[in-house]
This record gives structure tokens, sequence and C-alpha cells, in this order.
């Protein structure tokens, strides 16, 4: 089933050329099934293109999937136009009496900052508690899978020495895992990020198992099956170029940067970087919302009903 997304949104046009199936409100109204409830909260700042990378991968499930675009109600978007955050995105007031299947937080560039210095931290907890309510599952990724490591498990993140950047392998710890299927046993993952987590914080009591780790970049996925959350340190939803345009903008900015490991054919960066994860990336959001599928409830108000008291949290 396609994606059903608004007929506006500039991602349409994209993924329409990329042959991902979109879906019409006409369409949708007229297929008898309940389409998966899918919404994701963008923290990032291009966030056309971050909407439009997830969409990409939402789009590619055989089920149908309605996307809302969520965002922070008390930050204000600086690199985005104002007209197509009123047109396309809700903020989390907005949403917060809605339930849904499944609800993603994206990373955000403000990772050297403590938690509780960005400016939205207390906004955002209380959207992460309330994921244990009105969410059947929950994926966060990178600088977001770090927040809600620390808020739900006072995981801390731990700043580099240098910026982890490039395309690493990692390693499958848990191919039985209903999140890796078809999984390699070894496989490449975008990484870029100025802290990680440590894998010595994972497993153990109510503590997220680690799935995925890289050798060179430690821990890069963990699942908590009692809150049914996923956390993706790494950004698995890349597109081919993003990697360049990042390293492009620190080159011109005469921020020191080294190449992206393992990005561009024999480390040159006139070369066209090849894209040696589109497969996996589209692996785990397929096996993801699969999983949402066979376990959510049929009736979408029932979400959080059996819900599990709040685990205990430190550093919140």
């Amino acid at each position: 089933m396609p994606i059903k997304i608004p007929d506006q949104l500039p991602a349409r046009e994209i993924l329409v050329r990329e042959g991902v199936a979109v879906m019409d409100e006409r369409t949708a109204l007229r297929q008898d099934i309940r389409p998966l409830q899918i919404g994701l909260l963008n923290l990032m700042p291009n966030k056309i293109r971050t909407e439009t990378q997830f969409a990409r991968l939402i789009g590619a499930s055989p089920l149908q999937v309605e996307l809302t675009l969520v965002r922070i109600g008390t930050h204000k978007a600086r690199n985005t136009p104002e007209e197509h955050l009123i047109s396309f995105y809700r903020t989390w007031d907005e949403v917060a009496e809605r339930k849904f299947d499944g609800f993603i937080v994206t990373g955000a560039p403000i990772e050297l900052l403590p938690f509780e210095e960005v400016s939205y931290w207390e906004e955002l907890t209380r959207i992460l508690d309330w994921t244990g309510t009105n969410v059947h599952s929950s994926l966060f990724v990178c600088w977001g899978a770090m927040a809600a490591a620390w808020h739900f498990h006072g995981i801390p993140k731990h700043t580099l020495g240098k910026k982890a950047f490039g395309v690493f392998r990692h390693r499958n710890n848990a191919p039985a895992s209903p999140y890796l299927a078809g999984f390699s046993d070894d496989f490449a993952i975008p990484v870029s990020r100025w802290t990680e987590v440590k894998a010595a914080d994972f497993g153990g009591g109510s503590r997220p198992d680690l799935l995925v780790e890289s050798d060179a970049t430690g821990p890069c996925l963990a699942v908590e099956a009692p809150g049914n959350r996923l956390y993706m340190f790494n950004h698995i939803e890349y597109d081919s170029t993003s990697l360049k345009e990042e390293y492009d903008r620190d080159v011109n900015a005469g921020v020191p940067i080294e190449v992206p490991h393992g990005y561009y054919p024999n480390d040159d960066p006139g070369r066209p970087p090849l894209n040696r994860w589109r497969s996996h990336a589209h692996l785990l959001f397929g096996n993801w919302i699969n999983r949402v599928y066979q376990t959510t409830e049929y009736d979408l108000g029932n979400v959080g009903m059996a819900a599990t008291p709040a685990l205990a949290r430190t550093g919140t």
C-alpha cells in the first residue's frame, strides 16, 4: 500500500519521481482498511529534507500508512518557511489527545548541549512520557535516541574527541530479532555525531538490549521490549548525499573536518559517494512497521490502555 501524505507536501513530488507509491485522500477513503497512524516529530533544522527521508522509508511498506508531521510548539524553526510549518505540521499540543500506532523522534544538531540546557527540553520530556500512553511503538533516532535513553533510563551521552563521521561497518547481535529480519551479519550505516553512548550501559534489568553495534563507533540500535521502544543512534535514514553536504558545508566554512570514513570511493571527495546502506534502511523500517501492524490494537483508541506504569527514571 502507498503512504498517505498531504497532496502539496514537497516530499510528494520527490517520492513519486523515485517510484514510491503515494496515495491521495480520495483513494485512501475507498479502501476498507484502517491505515497505520505514524507520527514524525521532526527536530532537524531542514525539515523538508528530513520529512522526505523518513517518508521515503515509511512509504516503501506494503501497508497503508498515514503520516502526521509534528513539531515542537515552544521552539521557532529558523531553517524552514513558516508557511510550510503552518500548512503541513501540527504542534504536539495539537495532537496530544490522539493515539498513534508508531511515533518517530528525529535527531537534532544540539548534541553537545547538556540535555537540560536544550530550550525545548521540558516539552520534549512531556512528549516522551506521552509516548508511553498514546503510542504503541516508538522509534528514536540519533540525538532523539540519546535523549530518550537518558530520560527513561539515565543512560548518559559522552563527548567524543573527534566527530564520528562516515559510513561504518556494524555487527548484527540478534539475527532472530523481528526488527533485524533479513539483515546481513555485517553491514554499513552512516554515522555523524560528536557524542556516543556506551555498550556497558545496555542490557540487564529494564535497560534496552543492544541489537546492533560497531567496533569503531559503538552502540547503534537497541530495543526496549517492555516499553516497545527502538533506539537508533545513527542516521540510517540519510540520503546518498547527506554526508557529502555536511562535509562540503564544513570545508566551505573553514571548519576542520576529516573526509567521511568509508564514504567516497578511494576516500576521494571528488568522486560521487556510494550508498551502501539503502537496503538495510528499508529493511529496518519495513520490519518496524510490520511489527507495529502485527502487534498494535485493532481499535486505535485502545492504544496505551494496557500500558505498564512508567519505568523508574533517573537524570530527568
